[in-house]
């Protein structure tokens, strides 16, 4: 009898410590989400601020050189594939668009 009895406390123990320790992994891996979802939320805003910086810039001068465009596209790119879309796209295309050169004074 004394056998069943420790069997059970036993088998009471490692379900608590197992259920506290599964407890706790659910917890920090949903605190790891959140942070993670904090973090792409704020690497898009600041990819999605430069982009609109390259617009107003190089939109302003009328021309965008081949080494901006190549760094807008990569920024672009990134920016995407973070799940950002809208109106960037039509900003991004509009440099794309600009001649590479600036254009020589008549």
């Amino acid at each position: 009898m004394s056998g069943t009895i420790i069997t059970a406390v036993i088998s009471c123990c490692v379900s608590f410590f197992l259920g506290g320790a599964l407890a706790y992994l659910a917890a920090r891996w949903k605190g790891l989400l959140k942070r993670e979802k904090a973090l792409q939320n704020g690497l898009q805003s600041l990819l999605r601020n430069t982009i609109i910086e390259y617009h107003d810039k190089y939109t302003e001068r009328g021309y965008c050189p081949i080494y901006a465009k190549d760094a807008l596209r990569r920024i672009y790119d990134a920016y995407h594939d973070l799940g950002g879309n809208g109106v960037i796209t039509k900003l991004y295309e509009d440099v794309m668009k600009l001649d590479e050169e600036k254009p020589k004074d008549v």
